[in-house]
Formats: C-alpha cells, sequence, structure tokens
C-alpha cells in the first residue's frame, strides 16, 4: 500500500450486482482517485462507466475506468474480488467452492502481479475459503490478503438486537464469527453496551439473542427468495472496509483471515475482530469465549476444512 498519498485507486473485479453496488457505495463515501471496473463484457461495463460518471458530477471527483485486461490494473491499492457464480434460492455459500475456487485460481494471481503492492479483499463466496486459496497459490501477506467474512453478518445481529434493546446498533459490540455462512455463531459470552454486559440488560434474554442470530444468519436466503439477489449490505460493508485503510482507520471489524492458534484452531480462513489500517489487517484480536462458543469455533474450522478439501482442484 503507497504512504503518504491521497491519491488512492480502486479496482473491482467483477462488474454484477455486489461489485457495481459497491462502486456506487464507494464514488458516494468518496476518497478514492480512481474506481476501475474489471470485467469480461467491455459493453456492459461501459455503461456502467458512464451511469457512475454522471453521479461524480453530484457527489465526488473521481476518474471511472474500464478494462477486461488484468494487465492494465497496474498501480492499485486496493482489489474488490466480487467476480464469480452468485448464490441462488436454496443454495448454501459453501455449495459455490468448487465453481468460484477455479476462477480465484485463474484470477488472483495475475492481480497481484499486475499490482504487487495492493491489498486484496475477497467477497465473491464461500469467502472463507476462497480467502484461504489465494493465500496458497499467491503466498502473499496475510495482512494484504482477507475477506469480508462476518462483517455483514454482524452488522445484520446488531440490528436485529437493537429491536428490542434500547440502542443503536453502532452502540451494540456483539459479533457473529467464524464461517461467513452455515457454520457462523454469536458470540454472547463477551458481547456488551458501553461495557455493560448485554446479559445483564433487563431487556436482554437468550431467546431474543438467538432469533436475532438466526434471522441474521438466514437474511441472505430471504433476501434471495424475495428479489434474487442481495447487494446492498454487502456494498455498504465494502465501503466501510475500503475507508478504514485508506484513512489508517484501525477500526476493528469482523473480517475473514487465515488464523494461527486461535483457540488452538489454524490453516484455516474464519472471521474473528481484527484491527485494520493503510497495511491492512494490524492484529487479529482474540475475543473472549465461553466454552460453547469455543467448540462451535472448532465445529466451524472441521466443517470448513471438510468442505475445502472436498471442493478445490486435485
Amino acid at each position: 500500500m503507497k504512504k503518504n498519498n491521497d491519491r488512492f485507486k480502486i479496482a473491482i473485479i467483477g462488474a454484477g450486482k455486489v461489485g457495481m453496488t459497491a462502486a456506487y457505495a464507494l464514488l458516494l463515501a468518496g476518497g478514492f482517485h480512481e474506481i476501475a471496473l474489471y470485467g469480461r463484457d467491455k459493453r456492459k461495463l461501459l455503461g456502467e462507466k458512464l451511469d457512475l460518471e454522471h453521479a461524480t458530477a453530484l457527489s465526488h471527483k473521481t476518474a471511472i475506468t474500464i478494462s477486461d485486461d488484468i494487465a492494465e490494473l497496474t498501480d492499485v491499492d486496493i482489489f474488490i474480488f466480487s467476480a464469480g457464480a452468485a448464490q441462488t434460492a436454496g443454495e448454501t455459500r459453501l455449495q459455490l467452492a468448487a465453481k468460484n475456487l477455479k476462477i480465484v485460481d485463474d484470477l488472483a494471481p495475475k492481480l497481484l502481479a499486475a499490482s504487487p503492492e495492493a491489498i486484496l479483499l475477497m467477497v465473491t463466496n464461500p469467502v472463507d475459503l476462497l480467502t484461504l486459496r489465494v493465500r496458497e497459490i499467491t503466498g502473499a501477506d496475510g495482512r494484504r490478503v482477507f475477506g469480508s467474512g462476518t462483517l455483514l453478518d454482524t452488522a445484520r445481529f446488531r440490528f436485529h438486537l437493537s429491536e428490542f434493546l434500547p440502542v443503536h446498533p453502532r452502540s451494540i459490540h456483539a459479533y457473529v464469527l467464524g464461517e461467513h455462512g452455515d457454520h457462523s455463531f454469536p458470540v454472547i459470552s463477551s458481547a456488551n453496551i458501553g461495557g455493560q454486559p448485554l446479559v445483564s440488560f433487563p431487556e436482554f434474554s437468550r431467546q431474543k439473542a438467538m432469533e436475532a442470530y438466526y434471522k441474521a444468519r438466514d437474511a441472505a436466503s430471504a433476501i434471495i427468495e424475495s428479489k434474487g439477489a442481495t447487494y446492498y449490505g454487502i456494498g455498504a460493508s465494502i465501503t466501510k472496509i475500503a475507508r478504514s485503510i485508506i484513512t489508517n482507520g484501525q477500526s476493528v471489524l469482523s473480517l475473514s483471515a487465515v488464523i494461527d492458534d486461535y483457540y488452538d484452531q489454524s490453516d484455516m480462513a474464519i472471521s474473528a475482530p481484527c484491527i485494520l489500517g493503510r497495511d491492512g489487517i494490524e492484529r487479529v484480536i482474540k475475543v473472549s469465549l465461553d466454552s460453547e462458543e469455543q467448540t462451535k469455533l472448532k465445529d466451524c474450522v472441521a466443517a470448513l476444512k471438510e468442505a475445502y478439501d472436498a471442493s478445490k482442484p486435485k
């Protein structure tokens, strides 16, 4: 990542709904001198470019460029990897693994060859397995290759908790960790509001908290069932991550990173609270987990390893 430079270039890999929603959200947020769009359909990219350019007259001065050649994506600070098959109704994220691992194998090394100092943010699902795969095939620094993980799951969880707790979701410090998928789990034992344990609030009940978690976990399926795809929430999540990087925000976000001896678990990418700054992930925080939550973490890692071994190209 470039230092002492206020000119930041972000490249979005994949021109689908997630990628283009992220481009629009990033444009409105500002802070980038260039947003580069990469995809296979140059005609569609041209339409996206023109549409976004018109929005710059009402927001921030930002150059919008397009390319169907990865070699042209030089001097990029942050890659947003959203290319690949999307989850469909009745399909789990892990069921996408075989298809999207092939896409990652093809594109990820080329991206980091074009811009070796770039941060690569994985968004395509199953994000945990794909994050691990990029680390394996590129050997890139783990600070600079990570996934959006359970940042959106955590935001959804906090929103649903706020429906029965008298506080804004931003003030609820409660995480969903593990897989961005069915093997995620809520961390309730150490959740708090203003330092006061969540479990001590009179409005709290474990039943309500678990209902909030289930709504968060199942949100993608409900949205896909209703309108075919989810993209606003992840677009906002991507923007939060990118802004924390370029501002050196050192925000604590639940991101997918390859763990090493995290509650005795290693060699898999899962979500845990991470400090995120200009150079990427600065530290993975070992959040306090009770024995039940530690068991869920162990089960999550085991399930992901099994899915990865079954899906990765031989």
